[in-house]
């Protein structure tokens, strides 16, 4: 069922917040002053939202501090070994990197140089009971084409569904360009797309194009990327990135994730900046109702004139501040909104090259053992493995020379829901851990043969390292409120502009990241950290 979020309402908000994602940077001020021993601003959390707000400070001559809870800069942008293999925590696959001949600099901020981004062989593959789809790399009619082959009677409503969806990006990209500079009355006739699907679900989206429930489910496969059903999902959450994906491609930078956070924190220290790792911010510091600094767990103070939060919303409003703090309407808005899935991850390192005796090509792969897309999100939110899909990535695939000779490294992620792990969080956080182990080698062990009888034979026998990741495992790493991985949730009423925004009530506090706007995703929270400073600049001339 859609949110009751009214189309009048809608525009309206889109209206005012249209802007463009990068920035202006000769318009913005430039701190000549030397620096001192203060800092202009504190941002908490190094997740890459708060790893490009703090570039952006340090880019215009201002001193950021970056503080982060885990003993390595990234958030989920990071990157772990085991006995010679190194294993991506988040990343598969990202439009991110886009937009350079090299691929080389990081978009909208030319000054960083960021790792070498490397387009995958395929863009995807999503494997049905009954239809096995490869998409292209930087091919819609391609994949266009594709869908019509396997549902011929369809063409046209898949030709005018992506046409439509084609439509909104270039509505939306004029939208930003006019800056609201444009007669209004005429909205419905200069935005006919934009008009039309307002306020509308991907699901209502797809379903005005659409009648098979195969093709529909197929068209939707993506919806794990965005952690909610089509039902449920923003059509511009699911159409504009989705096209924008099938356009640009799919990349991965190389040297993991890890690099990428790794060539932000490396700006910031050489402009002046600092991060500091293990610093776990308990407190948010405020005088007369103004955000002032924060206190960490080993009880140092820091003070700035900004504060930036690139921790979790919930964390940052429930466990930092008091409840005093915060405005009661505030609280209630939040508090409306609900939280994205989490992650169950299986890590494998293997003996042996086993892709290349199997004969695939593909570095990102979607199994899925259900067309119908409501039935997909009930078991995902149910932590149900057996029953439901996951995702595989072969990152061996991309570029040679991932792994260790001869080895693979592969990731096995299935979405899910929290409330299964909520059984095990006390005594996990006390250290009691058998229970919770049973539990996750239980499933890790489903997914694996899930693997092995689909894609992968003789998998179980070739795996030399096994490494598992649950939702508590994100709680600890990153503080997580449920181990989101996404964020809020990008319902109707919580997606592009009407997303949860920058500032707060809290004067100087701000949000930057996958919970704030314009949402999650690597390609979204560089431009969320940007935007965010961009605000603040605003305010302080």
């Amino acid at each position: 069922m859609t949110t009751a979020y009214d189309r009048r309402d809608f525009l309206k908000s889109l209206l005012a917040g249209a802007s463009p994602l990068s920035l202006d940077w000769d318009s913005l001020p430039f701190n000549t002053a030397p620096h001192s021993d203060s800092y202009d601003a504190i941002i908490i959390g190094s997740g890459l939202g708060g790893l490009s707000c703090a570039a952006a400070f340090a880019r215009q001559g201002f001193k950021p501090l970056v503080l982060e809870q885990h003993s390595i800069p990234g958030g989920y942008a990071t990157a772990f070994t085991r006995r010679g293999f190194k294993f991506d925590v988040s990343l598969h696959s990202t439009t991110f990197g886009y937009g350079d001949p090299n691929n080389k600099l990081i978009p909208g901020f030319p000054e960083v140089e960021g790792p070498e981004f490397l387009l995958h062989s395929s863009l995807f593959r999503v494997i049905f009971p009954e239809h096995d789809i490869i998409a292209p790399q930087q091919n819609v009619n391609g994949y266009i084409e594709i869908l019509c082959k396997h549902f011929p009677e369809e063409s046209e409503g898949i030709k005018s569904l992506f046409q439509a969806m084609g439509g909104l990006s270039q509505e939306i990209q004029k939208l930003t360009q006019a800056r609201g500079q444009f007669d209004r009355s005429k909205f419905p006739q200069e935005f006919p797309v934009l008009f039309a699907n307002a306020s509308k679900t991907w699901g209502q989206m797809a379903d005005a194009y659409l009648k098979n429930p195969k093709l529909k489910g197929i068209v939707s496969a993506q919806w794990g990327y965005y952690g909610l059903p089509p039902s449920k999902l923003s059509s511009f959450y699911y159409a504009l990135p989705l096209y924008g994906y099938l356009q640009a491609g799919g990349r991965y930078p190389r040297g993991t994730s890890q690099a990428l956070s790794d060539a932000f924190v490396k700006f910031i220290q050489n402009r002046g900046g600092t991060v500091l790792c293990k610093k776990k911010v308990e407190k948010i510091l405020l005088e007369q109702g103004t955000a002032v600094g924060v206190k960490t767990a080993d009880g140092t103070e820091y003070q700035a004139k900004v504060v930036i939060s690139n921790a979790c919303a919930h964390s940052t409003f429930r466990k930092m501040l008091n409840p005093s703090d915060v405005q009661e309407s505030y609280w209630k808005q939040l508090d409306g909104y609900s939280v994205s899935f989490s992650s169950f991850q299986v890590f494998l390192g293997l003996k042996k090259d086993l892709m290349k005796e199997a004969g695939l090509k593909d570095s990102e792969i979607f199994l899925e053992e259900t067309y119908d897309t409501e039935a997909a999100y009930q078991r995902y939110l149910d932590a149900d493995v057996e029953k439901g899909g996951c995702g595989v990535t072969l990152y061996d695939n991309i570029y040679k020379g991932y792994s260790p000779e001869g080895k693979n490294t592969v990731n096995i992620l299935a979405l899910q829901g929290y409330d299964h792990w909520k059984q095990f969080e006390a005594d996990y956080f006390k250290g009691n851990k058998t229970a919770y182990r049973k539990e996750k080698e239980r499933m890790a062990g489903i997914l694996i043969k899930k693997v092995e009888q689909k894609l992968l034979p003789g998998l179980s026998k070739a795996i030399e390292v096994k490494e598992i990741g649950t939702p508590l495992t994100n709680i600890r790493y990153t503080g997580h409120y449920r181990g989101a991985i996404y964020g809020w949730n990008q319902t109707v009423n919580n997606s592009g502009n009407t997303r949860v925004g920058h500032s707060t009530p809290i004067k100087n506090l701000y949000l930057a990241g996958a919970w704030s706007r314009p949402g999650h995703g690597y390609a979204a929270v560089v431009p969320s950290g940007l935007q965010c400073f961009g605000e603040i600049m605003q305010s302080w001339k």
